[in-house]
C-alpha cells in the first residue's frame, strides 16, 4: 500500500496517476473530501490535525507521501504545518512506514546564490520561511537520529496544468490565456527556476520507490536552461500568435498593497526573491536519474497555452 496524504491538489493527482500507471495499483488518497484519481484508488477521509485519524490513515502503509498544501495564509500555516507533520512523524513511526515529505524552497536565502541540497542553509525570511524551515528541520532530526525512515522532495515555484497553484501561473499564464496582459511580479530580466508540475510527482514517485534515495534531501528536476519572465512571455507570444505586452509591478507596490490587502500581504515576503536570479540545482537528481525526462519551458508553456 503507498499512501498520499494531502491528495487534494494537483500535486496528488499527478503522484496517484504516475504511481497507478508505473508502481501499483495500491494506492490510498487521503484527504478532508478525497476523490478517486484511479478506478482502482482507496479513499480515505481524514483531518491530518487529528493524530488518531492521521494514524488510522497510515496504518497499512508501506510508503507514505506527504504533499499537503495550504491556502497562503501565515496564521494557519503556523497552527496547521508543526501539527500534522507531528502527527505523521508519529503514524509512520507506529506503522513502520517510509516517509516521503514534499518541500518548498521558501527558507533558502532570497539570494542569486545557486541552491544545492545538502548545502545551502536555511534563512527563513518571514512567517511562512519559518514554518517551512521548522518543519524540514523537525523530519530531519528525526531522519538523522534513524527513528524514521524518510526522504524530503524539494521544489521550487510551481507551474503546470489542472489545479497547479503558483504565482507565475496566476499572474502571467492564467492571464494570457484569458487574453489579458500579464503581470510580471518585481523584475521580467531575473531568471527564474519553475517546475512543471507533472514532473514534480513523477520524480517525487520514482525518489519514494528507490531504496537508496531515503535518508537525504533532493532537489526535484527543472529545466536547468533558466528563462526570464521577458523570455517566457516571448514564448507564449509565438505560441498564441499574438504579441503579448507585459507589465511589471515593481517590489514596492507589493509592500505598499501588504498594507491594506491580506491576500497582498501574505504574498510580500516571497517577492524579494523575484528581484534576483533563482538557481535552483537539480544535477544530484540528473547524475543518479540520467534517464528522466524533464519537461522543458516552451513545452510547459505550449501546453498550458493550447486551446
Amino acid at each position: 500500500m503507498q499512501t498520499i496524504l494531502g491528495a487534494n491538489g494537483q500535486i496528488g493527482e499527478e503522484l496517484a496517476r504516475y504511481l497507478h500507471n508505473t508502481v501499483t495499483h495500491d494506492i490510498r488518497l487521503v484527504g478532508r473530501r478525497p476523490s478517486a484519481v484511479n478506478k482502482t484508488d482507496e479513499l480515505f477521509s481524514a483531518d491530518l490535525t487529528d493524530a488518531e485519524a492521521t494514524d488510522r490513515a497510515v496504518a497499512g502503509s508501506e510508503i507514505v507521501y506527504l504533499t499537503v498544501g495550504l491556502p497562503m495564509d501565515s496564521a494557519m500555516w503556523e497552527e496547521r504545518f508543526p501539527v500534522m507533520m507531528e502527527n505523521t512523524i508519529a503514524a509512520v513511526r507506529n506503522h513502520d512506514a517510509k516517509l516521503v515529505f514534499f518541500d518548498n524552497t521558501y527558507m533558502y536565502p532570497q539570494t542569486a546564490a545557486p541552491q544545492v541540497e545538502g548545502k545551502t542553509p536555511f534563512e527563513p525570511r518571514g512567517r511562512k520561511a519559518a514554518v517551512r524551515a521548522r518543519i524540514a528541520t523537525r523530519l530531519q532530526e528525526e531522519m538523522d537520529a534513524g527513528r524514521v525512515e524518510a526522504v524530503i522532495v524539494r521544489a521550487p515555484e510551481f507551474y503546470g496544468p489542472g489545479k497547479t497553484q503558483g504565482l507565475t501561473n496566476t499572474t502571467v499564464f492564467n492571464r494570457i490565456k484569458k487574453g489579458e496582459r500579464p503581470l510580471v511580479p518585481v523584475s521580467a530580466d531575473t531568471q527564474r527556476s519553475l517546475i512543471w508540475t507533472p514532473d514534480a510527482s513523477r520524480a517525487m514517485g520514482l525518489i519514494g520507490n528507490t531504496p537508496d534515495a531515503y535518508g537525504q534531501t533532493w532537489h526535484l528536476p527543472i529545466d536547468q536552461d533558466r528563462l526570464t519572465y521577458r523570455e517566457m512571455i516571448a514564448i507564449a507570444s509565438e505560441v498564441t500568435g499574438r504579441k503579448i505586452r507585459f507589465s511589471t509591478i515593481p517590489l514596492a507596490v507589493f509592500t505598499l498593497a501588504g498594507l491594506f490587502n491580506a491576500p497582498a500581504k501574505e504574498a510580500s515576503e516571497l517577492m524579494p526573491r523575484y528581484g534576483v536570479d533563482n538557481i535552483f540545482d537539480t544535477s544530484k537528481f540528473a547524475a543518479h536519474f540520467p534517464e528522466f525526462e524533464t519537461t522543458n519551458y516552451r513545452d510547459g508553456i505550449s501546453q498550458l497555452l493550447s486551446p
